[in-house]
């Protein structure tokens, strides 16, 4: 966030969620799926996974390196099915769509630097994983919520969490798979006080009357996800902004996977890497090292050397060791922002192959990710803060001033 975030009397920040039923979730679930089971069968399976959809029709693509055996158009049905494209008259459903599959093996030349790293080839470290791609990736922890993370983008999900349950369980029967949502938070200071706007657009069934629709996306989705904390009388509800949504998922757009990155992390509320997360097993540090930042900013906060928290780590492929690690505090910090970077690298391993050790990410994890964020779960092994207290007492040992 710029710095005149936190001085501003009032700022109005905005983050938005999908639906699982979205397209481009759709595609993200498909290639999570293909991960998921590749690693059920065999835990060393390298997997870069791409799905694509349009209307009628689902492509598997990429480059898996795996011992076992996956039978891709029923896992893509199945995918479809949980996910409620269930019913020929959504203009998509898993019974019918075609799949189509263009899956080879990962290149020898990357598999060459994730065996053997820079370093290990050069007798530096022993470590064997190097970093399968280039890149930088961001971690983002900020005291505004239990879980830590940004106000908007927590409350956007949760609205589009509930929208998911209310089609599910029957509480808004003629609701379609897809939906999205988008939470507008009023900050004064950079302390968040009210929701200023609410917007949903939610698939639903033809002939649903537009004021009934409304009224109950606020009372029966809306209200329950936000609750009476941050919701007053001033907060506007926007619903179905063209007045029906009746086509939707495949059929009314296109999906990919990686096309919702900023719904995956923190909402814009803090920078994102240049990579996406889902379809890529744990070598890929595109989605691992960015869980490892997350778990870093998460317990730098929780141990109160900061209030707000963002850390960087940049790698180049085939490196074990990041080429490069920052931190910011955003002036909130209780410790100066050297020292926390010295104790992070003093107590945190970044190489690929200590992340994936830590975390334990050779497990078939990945596919509930792939709907309402990457992160502020508790259920997810970078979402624990086991480290805040060593970092807490060593930051004490130092001095505040250190």
């Amino acid at each position: 966030m710029p710095e005149s975030f936190m001085s501003t009397d009032r700022v109005l920040f905005t983050s938005e969620s999908v639906t699982e039923g979205h397209p481009d979730k759709l595609c993200d679930q498909v290639s999570d799926g293909m991960l998921d089971e590749c690693l059920r069968q065999d835990p060393n399976s390298r997997v870069a996974c791409e799905t694509a959809t349009t209307t009628g029709v689902i492509l598997v693509a990429g480059e898996i390196t795996t011992h076992a055996y996956v039978d891709v158009p029923h896992l893509v049905r199945n995918v479809v099915r949980d996910i409620g494209y269930t019913n020929a008259d959504y203009g998509f459903d898993y019974r019918t769509c075609g799949v189509i599959t263009a899956i080879k093996e990962q290149s020898p030349e990357i598999a060459q630097g994730v065996d053997e790293s820079i370093e290990a080839r050069e007798g530096i470290d022993a470590k064997e994983l190097g970093a399968g791609d280039q890149g930088m990736m961001f971690g983002f922890a900020v005291r505004e919520t239990p879980e830590l993370m940004p106000l908007p983008i927590t409350l956007a999900h949760a609205v589009a969490r509930q929208l998911a349950k209310a089609r599910k369980d029957g509480t808004l029967p003629y609701l379609r798979p897809d939906g999205k949502t988008q939470v507008t938070v009023e900050y004064s200071k950079g302390v968040p006080k009210r929701v200023h706007t609410v917007v949903v657009a939610a698939q639903h069934d033809p002939g649903i009357d537009y004021q009934r629709l409304k009224n109950e996306i606020r009372e029966q989705v809306v209200r329950p996800a936000i609750g009476s904390e941050w919701l007053d009388a001033k907060t506007k509800y926007l619903v179905n902004g063209t007045g029906a949504f009746t086509i939707g998922g495949p059929m009314g757009d296109a999906g990919l996977t990686g096309r919702k990155i900023i719904v995956d992390t923190y909402g814009g509320y803090a920078r994102h890497g240049g990579g996406a997360f889902s379809g890529k097993d744990a070598t890929k540090v595109d989605r691992s090292a960015a869980y490892a930042a997350r778990y870093i900013a998460k317990n730098v906060v929780a141990a109160g050397l900061a209030d707000r928290f963002e850390v960087q780590v940049a790698y180049v492929i085939g490196g074990a060791q990041p080429i490069s690690l920052n931190v910011e505090t955003f002036g909130t910090g209780s410790v100066a922002d050297e020292t926390i970077r010295k104790l992070i690298e003093e107590h945190f391993d970044f190489r690929p192959g200590a992340i994936i050790d830590r975390f334990k990410l050779r497990r078939p994890i990945y596919r509930q990710t792939a709907s309402y964020g990457h992160f502020g779960r508790p259920d997810l092994p970078w979402e624990a803060i086991d480290l805040a207290s060593t970092l807490a007492k060593a930051a004490g040992a130092r001095g505040a001033l250190a």
